[in-house]
C-alpha cells in the first residue's frame, strides 16, 4: 500500500506532534534568548553560576528538531541527601504561555513534560514564575487613589490591586485557571526554601517611541526638581567597571543598616559581574554618584534585548539632600534609551497604599517617574514527589 500523503493528515501530524523537553547547551540558549524580543536577566544561562548552593540546567522544548521554548531551571538539594532536589524557573520559562506561535499547543503540552524531566533528575517539587502580566495599572490611576485616600473618602483602597486595572490580559487570567485546574499551587512570596521568590507587583517605564525630552517631561515636578538638584550641587554620574564594586558594596551595607535588610557579599556582585559581562560585555552596569570626592549612591543595571533593569542600588544618609538617587535613575534611564530598550523596569514594588506601610515610601519614589504598576502572575509550585515537598516544609519550618 503506498504511503498516506494528504495534505490534511501531515497538518494533523505537525499540530499533533508531542513537544519534547531535553537539555540543551549554554550556546543554543543564548542564541534562543538572542532571537527573542526580551527574556529575564533570570533566565539567562549564566545566572546559574551566579546562584552558590544551587546547581543549574538549560532546558529546551522541541518540535520535531525545532527548538520553540527554553529556561534556566535551578536545582537545590536537599542537605545530606543529594538524591532530592527543590527544582525552580525564576521568572520562566520562556515558552508560549498566551498561545500566539507555533505550534498551537496545549498547556498540558508545554508542562508536562518539564515535570517529567525535572522528576528524573530527583525533583520533589517544581516552582515556577512565568513572565506573564495580568494588570497594569498607570501612574495617574495610583496617584488618583492616593489623593482620595488622603482626602478622607469612605474606605479608600487598600491596595493596588483593589483599583480598576487600565489594562488586562484576558490569556494571562486563562493561564492562572488552566495552572489552577491542573493542581498547580500558589502560596505566599516568603514560602520557605526559596529565598530569591520574586516580585509579583513591579514598576516599569515605558520608553519605546518617546524622545529623552518626552519622558524627562513625564516625571512628576519633584522628580524633575530633585534631578536638576542633583546637577546644581555638583552630583557626576560615572559609568564604573569591576574595581568600582567594591565602593558600590561599602555603601549597599550602609543602605541594609538603615533599611534593615541583610546584605549579600561583595563577592556575590562579582560572580554577577563576570558571568554576566563574559558572554556579553555591557550587560551588567555600574553607575556611581560622586559628590565632593566620595561615592554618594551607586546602582546596577542588566539589559536583555530591548529590555533594562534597575537591579541594585545604594546610597549615603549623608548625601541624601543632593539627590543622587534620582541622578542615578535618570543616567540608567537615558543610556536604556541610547541602547534601543523598551522597558526600563524598576523592579519590585509593595502592593499596598497604606501611607502608614513602611514600604510605601517606595510605591511613592517609583510613582514619580510616571510609569505603570505591573502584576504577573505570580510564582506557582506543583508537588512531583509529596512525601519529600512535605518533609522539607517540615525541616525548614524548624528551621525558622
Amino acid at each position: 500500500m503506498p504511503p498516506i500523503t494528504h495534505p490534511w493528515l501531515s497538518i494533523w501530524i505537525l499540530v499533533n506532534m508531542p513537544l519534547i523537553v531535553r537539555t540543551i547547551t549554554a550556546n543554543q540558549h543564548r542564541e534562543w534568548i538572542a532571537s527573542r524580543p526580551s527574556v529575564s536577566f533570570l533566565q539567562l544561562p549564566e545566572w546559574g553560576a551566579v546562584k552558590v548552593g544551587w546547581t543549574s540546567e538549560s532546558l529546551g522544548w522541541f518540535d520535531g528538531g525545532r527548538l520553540v521554548g527554553a529556561g534556566l531551571v535551578l536545582y537545590r538539594a536537599i542537605p545530606k541527601l543529594k538524591v532530592r532536589s527543590l527544582a525552580y524557573l525564576p521568572e520562566g520559562p520562556d515558552i508560549d504561555w498566551l498561545r500566539e506561535r507555533v505550534p498551537v499547543a496545549a498547556l498540558d503540552d508545554w508542562l508536562n513534560p518539564l515535570l517529567a524531566h525535572c522528576k528524573s533528575r530527583g525533583a520533589f517539587q517544581l516552582k515556577m514564575g512565568p513572565a506573564i502580566a495580568t494588570r497594569r495599572w498607570q501612574s495617574d490611576t495610583i496617584k488618583a487613589a492616593i489623593a482620595e485616600s488622603a482626602g478622607g473618602l469612605p474606605k479608600p483602597p487598600a491596595k493596588i490591586s483593589d483599583l480598576v486595572a487600565d489594562w488586562h490580559s484576558i490569556k494571562a487570567l486563562q493561564v492562572v485557571e488552566q495552572l489552577q485546574a491542573r493542581g498547580w499551587l500558589q502560596e505566599g512570596g516568603d514560602e520557605a526554601g526559596f529565598g530569591d521568590v520574586q516580585p509579583r507587583y513591579v514598576f516599569q517605564m515605558n520608553l519605546a517611541n518617546r524622545s529623552l525630552s518626552e519622558i524627562f517631561g513625564g516625571f512628576n515636578q519633584l522628580w524633575r526638581r530633585n534631578i536638576r538638584k542633583s546637577e546644581q550641587a555638583g552630583v557626576e554620574v560615572v559609568q564604573g567597571d569591576y574595581a568600582d564594586l567594591a565602593a558600590f558594596h561599602a555603601i549597599y551595607v550602609e543602605t541594609a543598616q538603615r533599611d534593615r535588610f541583610t546584605p549579600r557579599g561583595l563577592a556575590y556582585f562579582e560572580r554577577m559581574w563576570q558571568q554576566l559581562n563574559d558572554p556579553e560585555p555591557g550587560r551588567l552596569t555600574l553607575y556611581l554618584a560622586n559628590y565632593e570626592d566620595h561615592v554618594a549612591a551607586a546602582t546596577l543595571m542588566i539589559r536583555v534585548g530591548n529590555h533594562a533593569w534597575y537591579s541594585y542600588g545604594a546610597s549615603t544618609t549623608a548625601d541624601r539632600d543632593v539627590r543622587p538617587s534620582n541622578a542615578l535613575q535618570w543616567r540608567m534611564i537615558t543610556e536604556a534609551h541610547k541602547s534601543g530598550c523598551e522597558i526600563f523596569d524598576l523592579r519590585g514594588i509593595s502592593d499596598t497604599l497604606n501611607p502608614e506601610n513602611h514600604l510605601f515610601g517606595l510605591v511613592q519614589f517609583k510613582l514619580g517617574t510616571g510609569g505603570f504598576a505591573q502584576e504577573y502572575v505570580g510564582e506557582w509550585d506543583y508537588v512531583l514527589r509529596g512525601g519529600w515537598a512535605k518533609g522539607y516544609r517540615a525541616y525548614q519550618s524548624r528551621r525558622g
